[in-house]
């Protein structure tokens, strides 16, 4: 025990002699946390006055409170059973925090595998490619090998999959990261699920990091609601991994996706951040014909005008026209069973199921036009705009 108190002493020391070296003070808390839990408290507020990883501060501060606990029971262990349903068990620790496993894909496709949306590709192409194309040129001009953009648009349009497809042009690799893959029961755990996921990007850059339902883990900070709390975690932490603080984010190219882009936290969309967006809205004409044409593929369909029902479902999303797609196909095949005779998919089965089926799309419209009228627009929404003058919705 002497020589651990003289250990601490000389972490102390050192400490003196450097008050701002954060991680020296991290390192003093471990010790201190075995030995005097008063102090290791003063130091975990000192860290909190050096504005300290919050993350970090938040894995201090449980292990503190547990550590206090257990210098609070009985040492007759016979007496307090450590195991028994009523003893509050405390899982965080630093070492204790499950990480997920992240699995790094290499996406074949590339933007000429998306069919029609040729305003989306121009934009991408300008808004965020081209400085990635040319890493030369850029570094010539002070660019960063990197990248943000954030995706958003109606649910079933496509935005994974683009997103796929500009990992195939930059030829890099693609961590695909959803609220469920994140977001972890326990105190402490989702911020090291943001951390492990970074993490991964930065051992095989280049990469896309793609962060889909993004709304949901950045989302305002400001509210008043129960989760506000945890909104300001996740968001800080996220705010650590794209400023690259303690790591270099070279090769590293953020995408987020979003339904609600009006709901994401504004300062993860300040400059320098996710401060570029692209806007993929129901596919066109040539990209609804390739839909159903895919859909139908190694069907039984005869004479199918794909095209007719590529222009009868101009407000649908791709999922919407998948749907319509499956119910022709159930609505032939239920009749060929219950006949004994099969029959094709024909197009009066098509355009009977897009009869029967609303086009998911328009609830969102409804949603963002409150925005677009009262709320506060940067430039994001002006592609929108324009859409919406230009469709009379």
């Amino acid at each position: 025990m002497t020589g651990s108190a003289d250990f601490v002493e000389i972490i102390k020391a050192a400490v003196a002699a450097d008050p701002e070296n954060v991680g020296l003070r991290i390192d003093l808390v471990e010790l201190l946390l075995q030995q005097d839990l008063n102090e290791a408290q003063r130091q975990i507020e000192h860290l909190s006055s050096l504005r300290a990883n919050s993350a970090t501060l938040d894995v201090l501060g449980a292990r503190l409170a547990a550590a206090r606990l257990r210098s609070q029971r009985p040492s007759d262990a016979a007496a307090t059973p450590a195991a028994s349903p009523e003893t509050p068990r405390l899982r965080i620790t630093a070492d204790d925090v499950e990480r997920p496993v992240w699995d790094v894909e290499h996406p074949a496709v590339t933007l000429a595998d998306v069919a029609g949306l040729e305003d989306v590709k121009r934009h991408l192409e300008g808004a965020f490619l081209l400085p990635m194309r040319n890493p030369q040129m850029a570094r010539m001009f002070g660019k960063a090998p990197r990248g943000s953009l954030l995706v958003y648009g109606p649910p079933g349009c496509g935005k994974t999959f683009i997103a796929r497809a500009i990992a195939g042009e930059l030829q890099a690799g693609f961590v695909h990261a959803t609220l469920a893959d994140i977001v972890r029961p326990h105190f402490g755990e989702t911020e090291q699920s943001i951390h492990s996921l970074f993490e991964a990007a930065r051992a095989a850059r280049p990469c896309v990091v793609f962060i889909d339902e993004f709304d949901a883990i950045g989302g305002r900070r400001t509210s008043g609601s129960s989760s506000a709390q945890s909104y300001r975690m996740l968001a800080s932490q996220l705010l650590e991994e794209f400023d690259g603080v303690e790591a270099d984010n070279d090769g590293i190219y953020i995408l987020a996706a979003t339904n609600r882009p009006w709901d994401v936290d504004p300062a993860l969309r300040r400059p320098g951040r996710i401060d570029r967006t692209v806007l993929v809205l129901p596919p066109d004409e040539p990209a609804r014909l390739a839909i159903v044409q895919n859909a139908l593929r190694d069907k039984p369909a005869a004479a199918v005008d794909a095209r007719e029902l590529a222009r009868r479902t101009a407000e649908f999303s791709g999922a919407d026209i998948a749907y319509v797609v499956d119910q022709a196909i159930e609505s032939a095949f239920t009749e060929s069973v219950a006949s004994g005779v099969p029959r094709m998919i024909g197009t009066a089965d098509l355009e009977r199921a897009a009869a029967n089926t609303v086009p998911s799309t328009r609830e969102w419209f409804e949603q963002i036009k409150p925005v677009l009228d009262y709320g506060v627009d940067d430039g994001t929404f002006a592609q929108l705009r324009s859409y919406i003058k230009a469709h009379r919705i």
